[in-house]
């Protein structure tokens, strides 16, 4: 018979068990809501890149996660997307509060962004400003021009100048226009008619970032766009009467002259370091699948961590591909990060 002293030492000892194999599980249980893809061996030598994906219409939650597989498992890179999703592990494109795992942020050795009018809270805020202001590279796709759209609430003024549309006299345009170059102006092709193709800058076509680099072909327009007079045009976006990737160029002032759609910056911040920018208004979903769209963007993180590029990196998919169109609503509903792992690919969008 078991006496009742040596009943109540059991006890607790076994809650403590417990209790330790519920904290043990509990990253686990925090990974739902963001993904982290570790580096295989590669150039890059576990350099950390974060992905920030939230945006409302071209589907950064599909294409990024498959950027940082690409970055991960052909490069070497160490990659965490993040995501404007719930704890739960619900995506939700449309709330722009939203980014799960923020502190990956004090970690990142460059960052790849694809974000539109976002209103993060202060400690996203600062974990995201801290990460520019020591010089992290940035990788900015489509709508990061217009990346913030922050309220006037007390606790997030001392970000209201990044606003897309900042009239403050230091950061007019916001972080798109001080820190990428450019701001949100206006479609400059037809949205959703005609594309865009990518033509390389004579002058420029020896820059790192174009090695391998031939054939872009965007279906998402061409963004009226001009870049700052310290930037390195790369391409230039022609304007085509189709969004199919053989579309003839529109005639007639569109294309006279045509709008730059990548380039390169080296912009001393207000803390004194130096970031190396690479912008791009292109950047759905669907734009990336195109070999040598993925093909510039891999390069830009190699550029921007001044790591030698490939002569023509690997960026073939790690598991299947299949974006879902661009457009608002056009997002899969309860759609969920883990869906997103490696081994696991979505099936292609309904018709």
């Amino acid at each position: 018979m078991t006496s009742t002293r040596s009943s109540t030492k059991v006890v607790p000892a076994f809650l403590r068990v417990c209790a330790s194999l519920v904290a043990l599980a509990m990253p686990l249980l925090a990974a739902d809501d963001f993904l982290h893809f570790p580096a295989k061996a590669g150039s890059a030598n576990g350099k950390k890149v974060v992905l920030l994906a939230g945006d409302d219409e071209y589907r950064s939650e599909e294409s990024l996660p498959m950027l940082g597989k690409i970055l991960s498992q052909r490069l070497g890179f160490d990659c965490t997307v993040l995501m404007p999703a719930g704890s739960d592990g619900v995506i939700k494109p449309t709330d722009h509060g939203l980014l799960s795992n923020p502190d990956a942020l004090d970690q990142a050795d460059a960052i790849v962004m694809c974000l539109r009018f976002r209103g993060w809270k202060k400690e996203i805020m600062q974990k995201f400003e801290a990460a520019y202001l020591r010089g992290v590279p940035i990788i900015a796709l489509r709508t990061s021009t217009h990346a913030f759209d922050i309220t006037q609430s007390a606790e997030q003024n001392p970000w209201k100048k990044w606003n897309w549309n900042s009239n403050d006299p230091v950061w007019k345009g916001g972080f798109g226009k001080q820190v990428l170059g450019e701001t949100w102006v206006n479609h400059h092709g037809h949205h959703g008619v005609e594309g865009c193709r990518g033509i390389i800058e004579e002058a420029n076509k020896g820059h790192e970032i174009l090695h391998g680099v031939q054939d872009v072909f965007a279906n998402s327009d061409v963004y009226t766009a001009t870049a700052p007079d310290d930037a390195t045009v790369l391409l230039r976006g022609q304007v085509t009467d189709s969004l199919k990737p053989d579309s003839k160029p529109v005639a007639g002032k569109k294309n006279e002259p045509m709008q730059p759609v990548v380039w390169t910056r080296e912009r001393k911040n207000e803390a004194g370091t130096v970031n190396r920018i690479v912008t791009t208004t292109m950047g759905a979903a669907t734009d990336l699948q195109s070999e040598d769209l993925r093909r510039l963007i891999v390069n830009g993180v190699f550029w921007g961590l001044k790591l030698p590029v490939p002569a023509k990196a690997d960026v073939t998919y790690v598991d299947p591909y299949a974006p879902s169109m661009f457009g608002f609503g056009s997002e899969r509903k309860n759609f969920k990060v883990g869906e997103l792992e490696l081994g696991k690919a979505l099936p292609p969008p309904a018709k």
